[in-house]
């Protein structure tokens, strides 16, 4: 491993995505949601994913030069059509259009059908929050989770967002439905780690924490196991009815995972009658989960996001960690 400036990463990024047809104000902004994805230590789906983006956009599954359209609007809500446009672009334009519906009513709900993979959901939770808004948002995905009891993979890990305002920052929920996503599993793979905790089935039905096994048998276990797998259910369900797009079961292939159903319900804080004290409040929730008693020795008690805003420092300072042969190989995309 090896440190990259976060400068040196974004210029790389958005030099490669003007060659793969992005217009110079595309490749600054997706090249910059990138960089902040590995700037705050979501290498899987920040430099470590990039690789697989350019690979998608060469073969047409992602339009570079494409906008979302609208399709209907009711009052708050808003359905889109993503146009196969860059799954990261389309998310943001997604969560401030969002934001602009509650700026008018309280609330806004926009959904995408025909989309691509958004990377990193945190990225739109984080945004909406220090902007002021709650953010509320989900992605179903191709079939990559078994149901609780199968053994072959019809759900998806759905990731899901809850993010909220505080103290000019915020606290930020972002999770897929499989103990560890298909981007962690293969980062721990790829520096030869086993994962912390069990995180599926091997191919003789044997819980295992070698991600290798899991990333084999196409068989991560969901979070909560029977609830992780009907909350992946519904998410699906609710994407798909929102926005009018495909489910999981019509999204087929994982190799290209494009096409897929997303929702964003952003709530503006400011509109609240209690708005001015909700700092206190989550400051009190904070500080008594801060008096827990830790396992052990090693257990550190963090709160949903607390981490981010160190890790995002460090990596300013001294370059975000990459290894030196991927990031060579990057260079020649």
């Amino acid at each position: 491993m090896f440190r990259v400036p976060a400068d040196t990463m974004r210029s790389e990024f958005a030099r490669i995505l003007r060659k793969n047809g992005f217009s110079s104000e595309k490749a600054e902004k997706c090249a910059e949601i990138f960089t902040v994805n590995s700037l705050e230590g979501v290498l899987s789906h920040g430099v470590n994913r990039f690789p697989r983006f350019i690979k998608n956009t060469m073969e047409g599954f992602v339009k570079p030069d494409a906008e979302p359209t609208l399709i209907h609007r009711f009052g708050s809500v808003e359905q889109w059509n993503g146009n196969l446009g860059p799954g990261p672009l389309n998310a943001l334009f997604a969560t401030d259009r969002a934001a602009g519906l509650a700026d008018e009513n309280g609330i806004g709900i926009v959904t995408l059908a025909n989309t691509n993979h958004w990377m990193r959901g945190g990225t739109y939770g984080w945004h909406a929050a220090r902007k002021g808004y709650v953010l509320i948002s989900w992605t179903n995905t191709c079939p990559n989770m078994p149901a609780w009891g199968a053994r072959d993979p019809r759900l998806g890990n759905n990731p899901f967002v809850l993010a909220v305002p505080y103290m000019n920052d915020a606290v930020v929920l972002d999770f897929a439905m499989t103990q560890f996503s298909y981007g962690k599993m293969e980062a721990y793979r790829n520096s030869g780690e086993k994962l912390p905790f069990p995180g599926g089935f091997n191919k003789e039905d044997e819980m295992t924490n070698d991600p290798a096994e899991i990333l084999e048998s196409w068989r991560p276990v969901p979070i909560g196991y029977w609830k992780g797998a009907g909350l992946s259910m519904l998410l699906d369900i609710l994407a798909t009815v929102l926005s009018g797009g495909q489910s999981t079961h019509q999204v087929k292939t994982c190799s290209s995972e494009y096409a897929v159903s997303q929702v964003f319900i952003a709530i503006k804080a400011g509109t609240l009658k209690n708005f001015p004290s909700i700092d206190s409040s989550i400051k009190g929730i904070i500080d008594d989960l801060k008096q827990s008693v830790p396992a052990d020795d090693n257990s550190v008690v963090r709160y949903p996001g607390e981490n981010v805003s160190k890790i995002r420092d460090e990596s300013i300072r001294n370059g975000i960690p990459v290894n030196k042969d991927f990031w060579e190989k990057l260079l020649k995309l």
